[in-house]
């Protein structure tokens, strides 16, 4: 899988729905180019508040000196349970940083999680 690949698989599961400015949470954004340094990473507008961001903004890989892929590879590796040091092994890099790594995708996924619980839980209830 390369950058690109990548890069689209997190935009076909983060903007399922279509692009939202995660600043305003307004649905009408618009292509702004690309990130300087990663030219894989599309840069948006929001047409409502008019703040920029990209692909990563607001999610467990922003501000992450690890490519897009490693995240990714690491992702999958948890998923076959592997521990921290058969990723570390696999992936390459030390043990803390493995460890680093499933620390904060966990802590991502359960966020995730509870939030759309507290949605599905707070969302009215249809008349039978």
């Amino acid at each position: 899988m390369d950058d690109h690949a990548c890069y689209q698989l997190l935009r076909e599961i983060r903007w399922a729905d279509g692009v939202q400015c995660p600043h305003c949470n307004h649905l009408e954004t618009k292509k702004a180019g690309f990130h300087n340094t990663h030219s894989n990473r599309q840069r948006y507008e929001c047409c409502n508040c008019g703040k920029r961001f990209d692909d990563l903004t607001d999610t467990v890989f922003a501000g992450s000196k690890k490519p897009l892929k490693t995240w990714l590879v690491c992702l999958y590796l948890m998923g076959l349970n592997l521990s921290n040091l058969q990723i570390a092994k696999e992936l390459e890099m030390a043990e803390k940083t493995a460890q680093e790594m499933t620390t904060v995708l966990r802590q991502g996924i359960v966020k995730k999680s509870l939030i759309s619980s507290l949605m599905a839980w707070l969302r009215p209830m249809k008349p039978t």
